[in-house]
């Protein structure tokens, strides 16, 4: 389920900084005799240390990002900036130092933490799954905002964490929505998201590219109003040179890449399926390279599908495109 532009789609989700950057406060100097009689160690101190291991790497805005990001997961302190006198206990001290480690070593902030927010769902992540991307996202957004109709069925091929069947069954809570992936693994990660937020889906393992998903949905009840979504895997393996290291180190190549000599491989087998079992007037959503897209509106209208459109994303790039049978 990849995202652009390559170098830095695959890249974590930036994060939003939303409070003012507070000035840097020295500790108090009655702190310091404490402090060097207790070896205790305040806010200001693992800021410091922060501070050094990642503005090096991460820039000053990024790193105040990855901060304020951590201690509020880790010891609920979302401006730590404003509280640098704050004595911490040995146990704060080692919850904050842990993922500073990781970080440090490379491993995305997402796996990290644990968790990420999409579309109003809080989704565990792992390396068993991609982190979703600000693209995969804005899709979501782009299939709520055009449903003139509620579906009384939704298929997410290539689920991973389940972040885009979770999504649009909170928004139609009356659709039956199902969620396919190759990974059992990933499928495990999804239910644990889907139990997680109450929220009902269907998890199904079959591989796009296998005689198993034709016959999952043929096993639909065949007059629904279907919505069929998928963000599957496209980058093509000549693009690893170009692509962030912590994507390549940390994020699972199987939802990642594709035979460079068939970037369509994904699209025109699900493409083929979806013409067979949706009915007319049924709707078809993909996410694709901006690199490819184009090669791709063209395999939807070869599978026979009509109205097929190639809309760009927030970056301008050519991105999703939006299709009925």
């Amino acid at each position: 389920m990849p995202e652009t532009p390559i170098n830095a789609v695959r890249g974590p989700i930036p994060l939003r900084e939303v409070h003012p950057v507070a000035p840097n406060v020295d500790v108090a100097p009655h702190l310091c005799t404490i402090l060097a009689r207790t070896n205790a160690h305040t806010v200001h101190d693992l800021l410091a240390e922060y501070r050094e291991a990642l503005i090096p790497v991460h820039g000053q805005s990024g790193t105040r990002a990855i901060i304020r990001a951590v201690f509020a997961d880790r010891i609920a302190l979302s401006v730590p900036e404003l509280e640098p006198e704050r004595l911490l206990t040995d146990e704060e001290v080692r919850m904050l130092r842990e993922p500073l480690d990781r970080i440090r070593a490379g491993e995305p902030l997402q796996y990290v933490i644990g968790h990420v927010e999409f579309h109003g769902v809080r989704l565990s992540v792992d390396p068993r799954v991609l982190i979703p991307r600000p693209e995969t996202e804005e899709m979501v957004d782009r299939i709520i905002g055009s449903q003139h109709q509620v579906p009384d069925r939704i298929v997410d091929i290539g689920t991973g964490s389940g972040c885009i069947a979770l999504a649009l069954k909170k928004a139609f809570p009356q659709a039956r929505v199902t969620g396919i992936d190759r990974s059992p693994a990933a499928l495990d990660l999804a239910k644990v998201n889907s139990a997680a937020n109450r929220l009902h889906v269907e998890w199904m393992e079959a591989d796009a590219l296998g005689p198993d998903l034709l016959l999952q949905l043929k096993a639909q009840v065949p007059q629904e109003r279907t919505l069929l979504v998928s963000n599957p895997p496209y980058v093509p393996h000549a693009d690893k040179a170009s692509m962030d290291v912590q994507v390549l180190q940390h994020e699972p190549h199987l939802a990642l890449f594709v035979e460079d000599a068939d970037p369509q491989l994904f699209y025109r087998a699900i493409a083929a399926v979806a013409a067979t079992t949706l009915n007319p007037g049924d709707t078809l959503w993909f996410e694709a390279h901006f690199k490819h897209a184009m090669e791709t509106a063209s395999v939807v209208k070869v599978a026979g599908f009509r109205n097929v459109q190639l809309i760009k994303d927030l970056s301008g790039n050519p991105r999703f495109i939006h299709a009925r049978k």
